[in-house]
């Protein structure tokens, strides 16, 4: 038997795995110490996930760790899951996104309980992070829509927490075009949080993937969303904070990614709507303006991730390209009415000579109609 065989140590005789087994050592250590736990990411860093947990068994470590080995069973916690389709991806592994969460350092996770078909890595290579304010406004969740919808079909992931509001639209908008997104959670990936998203988490969980640090069964907590932005930050090449008050957790997202160095992106919105302090303050201290996808899939063409695709084409209207006389003529001729030659002049501000040269190159285009002893504009 493995020299390796936890055995002894405290809790029931069926808590045995091979402490060997770098990715149970890993799935150990989800559960063991919390996100946002620097000494024991650094220890594993240092010394590999087995090295650091056959110290912690000899009674090394601090109190915190060692209180929960008596519920320690990663076995269990990878054979539960891949039960429902789902499976623990470690740094070793080819679907590990480790460019863009290198930006972390030592703030790695351990590994990421993924559940779903979407291969994390792949989909990683070209993402957007779209999060805001759960008490959005229909101004913000229509932006946060479309913005997901636009990048989506242009083949970026959309990746965002799941929650209501700013982060349910995008991935609504993602999979309304039959793109491609990533749901990150404070909590198991075996649980649906909010619950009043269990629709949503369905489709995703059947075309996209659900992502989380913590082990299967763990409950979300305020430390564990704070630390889960920094994932959904990171898991991307841009970030976008759509809507956000002063204490909004995309804001956090948002510092998390400029200190990670991830670009940060701000939708600018009503000024008296509470909702636009976050994308406001972000804007004042460097933030890039997005109205549009374009403009977020240009931030990324900037930063050489990928080429965007052309920006869609300007809607034309009749009157485009006329000369400038001939465009003075156009908006001076009245829509019902008529009006004659010397009128128009007037309006224009041009000889009535010009005006008569003008009204006929804009009757031979049919933006001009003549009436009777007066001019209009054609119905276009």
């Amino acid at each position: 038997m493995s020299g390796g065989l936890l055995e002894g140590v405290p809790g029931p005789a069926s808590v045995r795995f091979d402490v060997d087994d770098e990715r149970l050592a890993r799935a150990a250590w989800s559960r063991l110490a919390e996100p946002g736990d620097l000494p024991a990411r650094q220890l594993v860093q240092e010394f590999g996930a087995s090295a650091a947990l056959r110290g912690l068994l000899r009674g090394q470590g601090p109190p915190r760790w060692r209180s929960r080995l008596s519920d320690l069973d990663p076995v269990r916690d990878v054979r539960a899951l891949e039960r429902v389709g789902a499976r623990f991806v470690v740094p070793s592994d080819p679907e590990w996104p480790g460019e863009p969460l290198s930006r972390l350092g030592v703030e790695q996770p351990f590994g990421l309980w993924v559940r779903g078909p979407l291969d994390l890595g792949e989909a990683c290579e070209r993402a957007i992070a779209v999060v805001g304010s759960r008490n959005c406004t229909a101004y913000g969740e229509r932006v946060a829509l479309e913005l997901a919808a636009d990048c989506a079909r242009d083949g970026v992931t959309v990746v965002s927490g799941g929650a209501y509001g700013i982060d349910g639209a995008a991935h609504r908008g993602a999979l309304q075009v039959a793109g491609r997104t990533v749901t990150v959670l404070a909590c198991g990936v075996d649980r649906i949080y909010p619950t009043g998203h269990d629709q949503l988490f369905d489709r995703i969980r059947q075309v996209g993937a659900v992502v989380s640090e913590v082990p299967p069964g763990s409950s979300p907590t305020r430390w564990r969303f704070v630390e889960r932005n920094r994932l959904i930050a990171c898991l991307s090449r841009l970030a976008v904070v759509v809507e956000a008050t002063d204490r909004s957790g995309a804001s956090s997202t948002a510092a998390r990614a400029a200190k990670h160095g991830v670009p940060v992106g701000a939708v600018p919105g009503p000024v008296y709507s509470p909702t636009s302090y976050g994308p406001h303050q972000l804007l004042r201290t460097g933030a890039v303006c997005i109205t549009s996808a374009g403009d977020a899939l240009d931030e990324i063409q900037r930063l050489g991730e990928a080429p965007s695709r052309p920006a869609p084409p300007r809607r034309r209207a009749a009157h485009d390209d006329l000369p400038p006389a001939d465009l003075r003529v156009f908006d001076a001729l009245p829509v019902r009415t008529t009006a004659p030659v010397a009128s128009l002049a007037k309006v224009a501000g041009l000889d009535e000579s010009t005006v008569l040269a003008a009204l006929g190159r804009l009757e031979l285009r049919n933006l001009a109609v003549r009436s009777g002893a007066g001019w209009r504009r054609a119905r276009t």
